[in-house]
């Protein structure tokens, strides 16, 4: 052997040499990782009013910006990194809706059952602000369950990877998904439901 260490060439492996400083790793990243990003976009997407302003390239797109911007995070691995791209798929298209004038803080929001809004259905812009507002209340509360919710359903990551991300056992994870679905029902019911 030459002594030379062979270059980073999984996302994982790229994602660290990012954290070390060296910038050319975002753009071998990018290629690796730009089809499952475009899929989560295009998940999103399939839930948004057809006229809205933003396409599933755009959204990528925002992704890529916010997360070059993005210096203190620390990656760990693939899962982390798909976990903090749905996050911020969703912060994009929640600050969106809110900013386009749609309902604030959930207010007078119509109520959906957790499928529904987990499916973001085709009234997305007010099922998403509801389905973020619920979750925001969770991460306040229970902030790991809250994780849960945002790796498994937003990220797309299994249980396992889930675990990994977090650092906790699957069983774990198993018991904080059942438990954030049956808490997010409850807030989505809203009061009526009692």
């Amino acid at each position: 052997m030459s002594g030379q260490s062979r270059a980073p060439v999984t996302p994982t492996e790229l994602l660290l040499a990012w954290n070390r400083g060296e910038d050319e790793a975002l753009e071998r990243l990018v290629p690796l990782v730009h089809d499952e990003l475009r899929r989560m976009a295009q998940q999103y997407m399939r839930g948004e009013r057809p006229s809205h302003t933003l396409q599933a390239t755009g959204l990528v797109n925002e992704t890529y910006l916010r997360l070059i911007d993005i210096k203190r995070i620390k990656w760990q691995n693939r899962a982390h990194f798909f976990a903090m791209s749905a996050r911020l798929m969703r912060r994009i298209l929640v600050d969106m809706a809110r900013a386009h004038g749609n309902l604030k803080r959930g207010d007078g929001a119509p109520h959906v059952s957790l499928d529904e809004a987990l499916a973001v259905s085709d009234e997305a812009s007010p099922s998403l602000i509801a389905l973020d507002d619920a979750l925001r209340a969770l991460a306040e509360i229970y902030p790991r369950q809250s994780d849960v919710v945002e790796l498994r359903f937003f990220g797309g990551l299994d249980i396992n990877e889930t675990a990994e991300a977090l650092h906790v056992s699957p069983d774990t994870v198993k018991r904080d998904w059942r438990f954030a679905k049956l808490w997010l029902l409850r807030a989505l019911s809203g009061p009526d439901a009692e």
